[in-house]
Order: C-alpha cells, then sequence, then structure tokens
C-alpha cells in the first residue's frame, strides 16, 4: 500500500480565509508576563474584516495575556486534525458594551442566523463576554501529515 505524503501548501491570503471560514477549532497560544507560553483550545470563526474571532471572558488567561502582549499564534486544525495551518496575528480584546456586536457577528459567521438576536445579546451581556479579534499578520503553509516524499514507496 502507498504511504500518504505529507504537503505543505504555501496559500495566499484569500486561499487562506477560505480555509479558515469553515473551521472551527484551534489552539490559541498567548504569552504569558514571563513570556513563556499559554495554550488555549479554541472555537474561532473569521469576522467580516478577514480576523480571526474567538468568544471569550475578560478574565481568561488568553483575554489578560493578549491585552499585555498583542502577539498571538493560532493553529486551525479540521475537525480530524488534518489539514491544519499556522496563523499568527495581532490581537485586540473587546469588552462590554463593544463585544456584543462583534459576538452577534461571530455566531453569525459560524453557525448562521439565531432565532432570537435579542435574546443572544442580553445573554452576551448577562456573561459578560468579551471578543478576542487576532488581525492576521502571517501564515505558514495548510499541511497535512503523512510520510515525507522520500519515504514514499
Amino acid at each position: 500500500m502507498a504511504r500518504r505524503i505529507a504537503t505543505a501548501d504555501r496559500v495566499d491570503r484569500e486561499q487562506l480565509l477560505a480555509f479558515l471560514r469553515p473551521r472551527h477549532h484551534a489552539v490559541l497560544l498567548t504569552h504569558r508576563r514571563d513570556g513563556s507560553p499559554q495554550m488555549s483550545p479554541v472555537t474561532c470563526g473569521v469576522d467580516d474584516a478577514g480576523r480571526v474571532v474567538v468568544s471569550t471572558y475578560p478574565d481568561r488567561a488568553k483575554a489578560v495575556n493578549a491585552r499585555r502582549d498583542p502577539r498571538v499564534s493560532l493553529c486551525v486544525v479540521s475537525d480530524d486534525w488534518d489539514p491544519w495551518v499556522q496563523v499568527d496575528g495581532t490581537a485586540e480584546v473587546l469588552d462590554l458594551p463593544d463585544s456584543v456586536e462583534p459576538l452577534v457577528e461571530y455566531y453569525r459567521n459560524i453557525a448562521g442566523e439565531h432565532p432570537d438576536w435579542d435574546e443572544y445579546r442580553a445573554a452576551m451581556v448577562a456573561q459578560g463576554k468579551s471578543i478576542l479579534r487576532v488581525t492576521i499578520d502571517r501564515w505558514g503553509p495548510v499541511a497535512t501529515g503523512g510520510f515525507p516524499a522520500r519515504l514514499a514507496d
């Protein structure tokens, strides 16, 4: 049986966004105060401006760290982990009341229309939700796992 060959395809920004939009699982890397990495599994989406967005709370490590040091990375994965891409960018954290409409956009872009937007907005306020937005600065290739081509036979 032929071995599956690993791939690493370079993509432009539009191809990257097309890859990211249907994928909602990622590991977000932020930096602790001492500079060491802090990682969080997250649900993410892409907003209308092409930023990666994550719903969070203002006191979560990812939000606290991103406020202090906005350099972040995400490894966005497919549901079965393959393919994936690393995205590096600059984060901003929006808290209430500024987070409400971006949270509506986040939901809409991931799940479609909500049956009651007023109820959704009220729930986001009651929960004290924030949103972390990542402006994409650079990205790696869209990669798949497998053997190096030299070992394919």
